[in-house]
């Protein structure tokens, strides 16, 4: 890695977003990944989300936490520093959306709870093999 690291606008990262100029951002380093895009152990389709390409995906916005995701060993951390290019400026780079999942709401008075439903979930089964065991005993006391 270059000591006198070239800082880069967003902007200008996100331009290189086809798979003959790839490049992306993780942790706040750019990497032009153009010649690793083929030569991925997982091979291209892991590289690919939903129909879209790793370029489509991941160039045009910071992709540190789906790299993390993944988990990659130490050895692809370190094979990354050969397709480092630089540090992105990173007060440039949009805010990436928040996804909350809705509050959960109380169920209005009148309707069940469920604790009812899960007494019945247990309760239901016992009632069941009680009613087949008491058939069994009366069936053969005739």
């Amino acid at each position: 890695m270059a000591s006198d690291s070239q800082i880069y606008h967003f902007d200008e990262v996100a331009k290189h977003n086809h798979k003959k100029d790839c490049w992306i951002i993780i942790s706040g380093k750019v990497y032009d990944v153009t010649p690793f895009l083929e030569e991925h152990p997982g091979g291209m389709k892991t590289l690919c989300a939903v129909n879209r390409t790793l370029v489509e995906h991941l160039a045009e916005k910071d992709a540190t936490d789906d790299f993390n995701d993944v988990g990659h060993s130490d050895s692809a951390k370190e094979l990354m520093e050969k397709f480092y290019v630089g540090k992105v400026d990173t007060s440039t780079i949009p805010e990436q959306p928040n996804y909350k999942l809705p509050a959960q709401t109380t169920p209005p008075s009148g309707q069940s709870s469920g604790f009812v439903v899960k007494l019945l979930q247990f309760l239901l089964p016992l009632l069941i093999l009680g009613a087949a065991f008491a058939l069994q005993y009366y069936g053969k006391k005739k």
